[in-house]
């Protein structure tokens, strides 16, 4: 059965690999006994992800029905035949993730199901389903069971989840409008989007950026690095993106080169090294 568990945990670790580089290399400066539980909740947030967005001939809301019925067979049972949900239940019954999460998550991939004129009620259901929770599951791996500790770090860690989510909003505008039909920000017209409205969204984000931060200096030593070199990659990414019109940003997808992410981390690791985080 530990064969089998190890297989599964490696199989998570092969969809994160697979589809972000940036969270590989986040995850890999965590201390070593994070890897495979964070690499786990990746590998299902990933899967469902994948459902809703690019399963297009195919019955993207039974497939998402089905993955939903198995994930709490899983959790319940203890054991999934299928690998990345065999691996996420282990870390969900070791670490006590909350079932309200899982639901939480899995509604807002049902969101992305239907056309949606995002007010902001919905949005900010939106951001805490699809990464706030995640955000949090991922924090009880790194609080080990003590909860005073993940009482403490609870907002700062949805803060952080929210700031990257609506990054991700700012940076995939075009894809998501032309592709999936989809602009998640309030009151926002993709055809009419103004530096204003840039702006205004901007500002709401960074405030996200620096509600993280203390939550992230807080956080054990053995996840605090891996933790902030996500940060300073998005933050860095957010602040690309906000130094160009907003014209740029309907035309162009950002990123942020594969040198300068060798250049975050070394930056991250000389103060991890040097006890500044």
């Amino acid at each position: 059965m530990e064969l089998f568990r190890e297989t599964c945990l490696q199989c998570s670790k092969i969809v994160t690999e697979a589809y972000s580089t940036s969270f590989t290399l986040g995850i890999k400066t965590l201390d070593k006994k994070f890897h495979l539980p964070i690499y786990a909740i990746y590998g299902f947030v990933r899967c469902a992800d994948e459902i809703v967005d690019t399963f297009h001939d195919y019955d993207k809301r039974k497939l998402l029905n089905d993955f939903k019925k198995q994930t709490f067979e899983a959790i319940e049972n203890g054991i999934s035949l299928n690998p990345v949900l065999h691996a996420f239940q282990c870390v969900v019954n070791e670490y006590n993730i909350d079932k309200e999460y899982i639901e939480a998550f899995l509604k807002s991939m049902e969101m992305d199901l239907e056309d949606h004129a995002y007010d902001r009620s919905l949005y900010e259901e939106y951001i805490y389903g699809s990464a706030e929770v995640v955000g949090l599951m991922c924090l009880k791996v790194f609080c080990e069971g003590d909860q005073e500790q993940f009482n403490k770090l609870e907002k700062p860690a949805r803060s952080l989840g929210a700031a990257f989510q609506k990054v991700n909003f700012l940076r995939d505008m075009r894809s998501d409008h032309e592709e999936r039909g989809r602009v998640y920000f309030p009151k926002v017209d993709f055809k009419n989007f103004n530096n204003a409205s840039k702006s205004e969204i901007e500002a709401d984000i960074l405030k996200d950026f620096d509600d993280a931060y203390a939550g992230i200096m807080a956080l054990p030593k053995a996840a605090r690095m891996g933790v902030y070199l996500a940060y300073v990659y998005y933050l860095k990414l957010f602040r690309k993106i906000q130094n160009l019109p907003a014209t740029h940003i309907l035309k162009e997808r950002v990123r942020v080169p594969d040198n300068t992410k060798l250049a975050l981390l070394l930056g991250s690791y000389l103060k991890y090294r040097l006890n500044v985080i």
